[in-house]
């Protein structure tokens, strides 16, 4: 069944956050919630609100505890370590192994997805996290394959992982439960604290990247957890736009009686910690060298890291994780994460020649070897019952 989320119905998103009592309809900021040209004034409004790092750290303290409490994240169960982590049908090819993992999130509540590891490197290896967008194939998209594989060669633990509602996790949960925001942010933390547990993973080299929806999930875990280390969203990061899926905006992060904010302060939080905007000519990230990115360099200037951000902008391309986009991102994190760069062919870039792309039924979690937990829990209703958010 194809879902269609790139433009998530507003009705779906206040139905569901109305059943859940989450916010009233004016908390959130949904799809293109202002105009470009009021999107610019707003950026100058907040920038008014800060001068120096002080002042921005104070008002970044309001955000962050508005992302915390706007998704109910302090209300999620305290869990330590747990993962019940099942890895299966290990492959190895050139230079990368490839690995159908699945990770317990919670109690019945499980992640799944795939581990691309090097082969023949010895030692601590950086690790990344790689979350997908709104695609009918998600994980298991050659440009998802591409990256983990180049990413993986070059001496990183990647872990490319599902949607909540798409991949190996869509008999469990629909990707429209009112508390996908949630749920997500929730598995990559625990996907993070997961390869940091693994003894082959150096802590002070973690990494994470996406694109569109799953650049949103890259920048909601930059800003609230500081053991991301470097950070790449793709093709998201707006002034105007703030993710027109309930997974994006369904949740109240951007507003509360206290404050006001979009995604362009949301992915500033991520200094000084360096952080690569790729942007492009036919989405809402067209204005990023202009706008968007900007305000993220006013930002990084108050921590006098003004190099540690940086802004790829393909004018020419369209709302993707093509291969300009990749090369850029292996490049940046080839650099901050120190990867060996050597162990790929540059002609005159990267060349990804040496990937394996798999079919869907290699990289399934779910197989008829390898059924469904026993303890599963089933459907929407039951997780929103587990989890009694309040």
């Amino acid at each position: 069944m194809k879902i269609k989320l790139k433009v998530y119905p507003f009705i779906l998103i206040f139905l569901g956050i109305c059943e859940l009592g989450i916010a009233q309809e004016d908390s959130l900021c949904v799809g293109h919630h202002w105009t470009e040209n009021e999107a610019n004034l707003k950026m100058k409004e907040f920038a008014s609100t800060w001068n120096d790092r002080v002042s921005w750290e104070k008002r970044a303290e309001i955000i962050r505890n508005g992302i915390i409490q706007g998704m109910k994240l302090d209300q999620m169960p305290d869990i330590q370590g747990d993962f019940n982590v099942q890895i299966s049908n290990t492959r190895e090819f050139d230079g990368y192994i490839v690995e159908n993992i699945r990770i317990e999130s919670f109690p019945g509540f499980y992640i799944t997805g795939n581990i691309y590891r090097p082969s023949g490197i010895k030692g601590k290896n950086a690790a990344i996290l790689s979350p997908h967008g709104h695609f009918q194939d998600g994980r298991l998209k050659e440009d998802v394959q591409y990256r983990c594989a180049v990413l993986a060669r070059m001496g990183a633990v990647v872990l490319a992982y599902d949607m909540v509602g798409y991949g190996d996790s869509h008999p469990f949960v629909s990707h429209k439960i009112p508390i996908s925001m949630l749920l997500q942010t929730w598995n990559s933390k625990r996907v993070l604290e997961y390869l940091l547990s693994r003894p082959d993973v150096d802590p002070e080299r973690v990494g994470i990247t996406g694109e569109s929806g799953g650049a949103t999930q890259t920048f909601l875990l930059t800003a609230i957890d500081d053991r991301i280390k470097a950070s790449v969203p793709c093709v998201q990061v707006s002034a105007h736009f703030f993710g027109g899926c309930v997974c994006e905006s369904g949740m109240p992060i951007h507003k509360s009686q206290n404050h006001q904010t979009n995604n362009v302060e949301i992915a500033a939080l991520c200094a000084p910690r360096p952080m690569l905007l790729i942007s492009d000519g036919n989405d809402w990230t067209r204005n990023t060298p202009l706008i968007e990115y900007p305000y993220i360099q006013k930002v990084y200037a108050a921590y006098d890291a003004e190099h540690l951000v940086e802004n790829v902008h393909l004018q020419a391309e369209k709302h993707d994780y093509g291969y300009s986009k990749r090369a850029a991102m292996y490049n940046f994190f080839a650099y901050h994460l120190k990867l060996n760069s050597g162990n790929v062919i540059w002609s005159p870039t990267i060349n990804e020649d040496f990937v394996t792309i798999l079919p869907e039924n290699e990289l399934r979690v779910y197989t008829q070897d390898n059924p469904f937990p026993d303890n599963a829990l089933m459907g929407d209703d039951a997780i929103m019952d587990y989890l009694n958010l309040k």
